[in-house]
């Protein structure tokens, strides 16, 4: 099993940053590919990165140039930064991973960005 705990979210202005943090219990989390996702109220949860083992990363065009996904494996952790952040960007934003065909969700964490 894997937990994952994230962190960061907050308030803030348009055009501001935050970097969230999605810290997993185990291991083999070197191994583990991870995934941010956010889901806004009223809409579907969507991703927004994947960052492999390799540390090779994919981002949703809708943030593609604004967010970086990063992991520090000796942390067991791994990072949004998010800049130049838009009201659109107002979501809950999970951290998931996939072992053994098992998908593993962190209990998500608030990003509100105001106008």
């Amino acid at each position: 099993q894997v937990q994952l705990v994230e962190s960061g979210g907050g308030l803030v202005q348009a055009g501001g940053s935050l970097r969230l943090s999605c810290a997993a219990s185990g291991s083999i989390f070197r191994f583990l590919s991870m995934k941010w996702y956010r889901q806004a109220p009223g809409k579907e949860r969507e991703w927004v990165a994947t960052i492999a083992s390799s540390s090779s990363t994919d981002y949703a065009d809708s943030v593609k140039g604004r967010f970086t996904m990063s992991r520090e494996n000796a942390k067991n952790t791994v990072y949004l930064q998010m800049n130049s952040l838009k009201p659109a960007d107002t979501a809950v934003y999970y951290c998931k991973t996939t072992l053994g065909y098992v998908d593993y969700w962190g209990q998500g964490t608030q990003v509100t960005v105001s106008s």
